[in-house]
């Protein structure tokens, strides 16, 4: 018949306007009764009432007639640096980290619940990105800085000399905090005040955290808080999501990698030079995979 592709696909302009305005009618008294539903629950409202509609066109609809929710999302300070306690300079500005338990990062961040805020202490190794320990409570106080800390040092059993890196908050002055780190050998570093950049690698954790996890499901008391926020830190941050900065593998498999190095009869292993032809060894598969890993974290470090 030689008609076009096109015209197995036309709907009259005029049905489909129709249908559209009928859909309109019923989203908008859903909208009236849920004021705070955006396109995702209108969709399923919808399909409870019977009604099919791919959420993609009730965006298209809600946008064009300016029923989407607009949430403004009030930042919350979690830093107090107005304390008369001791602050510490800023040691890794500008330092190579080339291995794990290096440098500790440690940060606090909110997480919005219906009721209020849920505060997240977190514990990250610098050189692996890797969460190493967390503590999640409804009080912003040095409790929550310490039961982080706890476990990232009961995981790890560290030796004297990591630096711990953080901002000039109190929780983190604090004395009993200090002395904890003091205790286990640590080097205590702070940022300055006022600066994010001097522990951004720990904001843009928390930036993928809200990203990935937070924004996506709707958190709405401190049950559903402790039910995802492990899981997600533990089994998909941790175990599963590729970091770029690692040569696109988990912190998890990277460590492994790092460790099983380590564990080599190498003559002179280190990170910063890895000419292992020269030096005569053989390298197997896993030597050979680690060395491109290694390198390409070895450029995104400097």
């Amino acid at each position: 018949m030689n008609l076009a592709r096109s015209t197995f696909y036309y709907r009259c302009e005029a049905t489909t306007a129709a249908r559209d305005a009928d859909l309109i009618d019923r989203i908008e008294v859903i909208c009236l009764e849920f004021p705070r539903y955006g396109y995702r629950r209108v969709t399923m409202q919808l399909k409870r009432e019977g009604i099919l509609a791919n959420h993609k066109r009730v965006l298209r609809l809600m946008r064009g007639s300016d029923l989407l929710c607009r949430v403004k999302r009030r930042w919350v300070k979690t830093t107090d640096s107005g304390h008369g306690l001791p602050r510490y300079p800023n040691i890794v500005k500008d330092m190579v980290i080339s291995r794990l338990n290096q440098v500790w990062l440690s940060d606090i961040t909110y997480i919005r619940i219906r009721t209020g805020f849920v505060y997240l202490a977190a514990v990250l190794d610098a050189f692996s990105r890797r969460v190493i320990g967390y503590a999640i409570s409804t009080n912003l106080d040095a409790s929550l800085t310490l039961e982080a800390l706890r476990m990232a040092i009961a995981k790890r059993a560290p030796g004297p000399g990591i630096i711990h890196h953080s901002d000039q908050g109190v929780q983190y002055a604090s004395v009993e905090y200090v002395e904890i780190l003091k205790g286990h050998g640590f080097q205590v570093s702070m940022a300055r005040r006022g600066n994010p950049y001097d522990n951004a690698m720990i904001e843009s954790f928390f930036k993928t955290l809200k990203q990935e996890e937070v924004y996506l499901y709707e958190y709405e008391s401190m049950g559903d808080v402790l039910a995802r926020l492990p899981h997600f830190l533990e089994e998909v941050y941790n175990h599963r999501r590729l970091h770029s900065a690692l040569g696109y593998v988990p912190p998890d498999e990277f460590e492994e990698l790092i460790l099983n190095q380590e564990n080599d009869e190498l003559p002179d292993r280190t990170f910063l030079t890895l000419p292992v032809q020269s030096q005569g060894c053989s390298p197997n598969l896993l030597w050979n995979q680690l060395i491109s890993k290694i390198k390409m974290v070895i450029f995104y470090h400097m």
